[in-house]
């Protein structure tokens, strides 16, 4: 062990350079199905995951991904294959691409079908197994990236198993064992206060569920706000909302899933956020005008749509979209650093902890 290499480095006075956002990247159908072909040639290893990250040009190791902080993985298991159980810290959403199968996270079994998506809490011991007649295609979007920059991602690959269980239920919050005698109190009249370390290393726990959102239900409800019209200036979606997150507005405490319905000829008015966002098109096609550059896709694209504050809307061709946008707003919100341009003419505000923003949806 050595510290030679400490130092100071004087910034007295310096102003810090804006940041510069990743370049949008785009992942084309084609070239997704042949990975899925070259993926599912192989033997199956050892831990039964034969898997391939999206990465973007820029992302570096630790912590490759298609944004800084999300990857998304690629994972195909053969008919009657399954993966070795394992757990790790990071957070997952799940999203079939192709096939059924089913999710053993905690005990619990979800059986999955086509654009079906689920979660992945923290530290439950998960597996997949492909329960059907077709390759079992999936897709993962992780918060694995920050916690190796970080230095902290643990994954385990021998978990214990867990029976089946809502995690957290049996908590009994009248047990007076899981409450501190030593309170927190106000320090002054500035609302500023002092907690203890009993209630520091024993926070409020709120219980993470496995949750399933299948296509089937979620589409009925999608296809209802096409009624909205042409004059709607929202954006017709669903948040695959995650109870546990509360105010963050997310499916895991990282990451927000929502599924979106564009009418034909919908053009989106351009706006920008700190947040990243990857899009996977499912059906149509369209385009995106991303700091000033064009990009079209069609269905079975995967992209990084909204690199962190860049300027971006999107449109649909003559044809319905569906899509599922992966962002880290609640990631952000978390951190107060989710700057937020809904309209270009105004200035952004930091969403959690300032007023939002409204639609004209009566």
């Amino acid at each position: 062990m050595t510290d030679a290499g400490k130092r100071f480095v004087d910034i007295s006075g310096t102003t810090p350079d804006d940041p510069e956002a990743w370049e949008p990247v785009l992942f084309s159908a084609s070239e997704i199905e042949e990975e899925v072909g070259r993926l599912a040639a192989l033997p199956q290893p050892a831990d039964g995951r034969r898997e391939s990250l999206f990465v973007h040009p820029r992302a570096t190791a630790p912590g490759l991904g298609l944004a800084p902080g999300i990857r998304v993985s690629l994972c195909v298991l053969r008919p009657g294959e399954s993966t070795r159980p394992r757990r790790q810290n990071s957070t997952v959403i799940g999203f079939c691409l192709r096939g059924s199968g089913s999710a053993i996270v905690g005990g619990e079994r979800i059986s999955v079908g086509q654009y079906d998506a689920w979660n992945v809490p923290s530290y439950r011991t998960s597996w997949h197994m492909n329960d059907g007649d077709d390759l079992h295609v999936r897709l993962e979007y992780s918060n694995a990236p920050v916690l190796e920059k970080l230095h902290v991602h643990l994954v385990d690959p021998q978990p214990p198993e867990e029976p089946p269980s809502r995690n957290g239920d049996a908590l009994d919050d009248d047990d007076p064992r899981r409450h501190s005698p030593y309170g927190t109190f106000e320090l002054n009249d500035s609302g500023a206060s002092l907690m203890p370390y009993e209630r520091l290393i024993n926070p409020p726990a709120v219980a993470s569920h496995a949750l399933h959102w299948p296509w089937r239900d979620v589409k009925k409800h999608l296809d209802e706000l096409v009624a909205l019209g042409p004059d709607y200036v929202g954006r017709r979606l669903y948040l695959l909302y995650n109870p546990m997150t509360g105010r963050t507005n997310g499916t895991t405490p990282s990451f927000f899933a929502t599924i979106t319905i564009r009418p034909p000829g919908i053009v989106d008015r351009p706006h920008r956020h700190v947040s990243a966002a990857i899009n996977y098109f499912f059906e149509g096609s369209g385009w995106s005008r991303i700091a000033g550059q064009k990009y079209t896709w069609g269905a079975g694209d995967l992209m990084l749509t909204a690199p962190g504050w860049a300027i971006h809307h999107h449109a649909s061709d003559d044809a319905p979209v569906y899509e599922l946008t992966v962002q880290d707003q609640p990631f952000h919100i978390g951190l107060e650093s989710l700057l937020w341009q809904e309209d270009l003419r105004h200035p952004p505000v930091v969403l959690g902890a300032q007023p939002g923003f409204s639609t004209n949806r009566v």
